[in-house]
């Protein structure tokens, strides 16, 4: 199997901006990205039609916090989905998507194959036994 390694813990909000602002002028974390992404690639690795978000990514001492919020046309459904505020992932980082994907047993169940998104960053997500979201991406 492919070596995995940490990238990020993901938070979904309602509010970006004042969510920001408190991981950075109250718990002192700085900002180490901000983005946005959408498109049909990125709707089908999230599980969520029309999905389109703007994220901020934040250092923790080592550690990465993504704060994404999403497009409020597209937080209708579904429910438990990663659109929802207060849903969360871990982001885990591998070096070949693909070769990552094919390892996986038939039985994990996964929210799309690998889809590289308009921002250039390929992804899947996939639901552990609990079913709590994991994102891998490509690095």
């Amino acid at each position: 199997m492919t070596d995995l390694s940490a990238h990020h813990v993901g938070i979904t909000v309602a509010d970006l901006e004042e969510t920001l602002a408190f991981y950075r002028d109250v718990l002192d974390l700085s900002v180490a990205d901000r983005f946005s992404v959408g498109g049909e690639a990125f709707s089908d690795a999230v599980g969520v039609e029309g999905a389109s978000a703007n994220f901020a990514h934040l250092e923790a001492g080592g550690a990465r916090i993504e704060l994404v919020e999403y497009d409020p046309e597209a937080r209708g459904s579904p429910a438990g989905g990663l659109n929802q505020p207060g849903a969360s992932h871990v982001g885990l980082s591998v070096d070949d998507l693909e070769s990552f994907a094919e390892t996986l047993p038939d039985d994990v169940p996964t929210l799309s194959e690998p889809r590289t998104t308009e921002s250039g960053t390929t992804i899947m997500f996939l639901r552990d036994p609990e079913g709590n979201l994991i994102e891998v991406l490509e690095t």
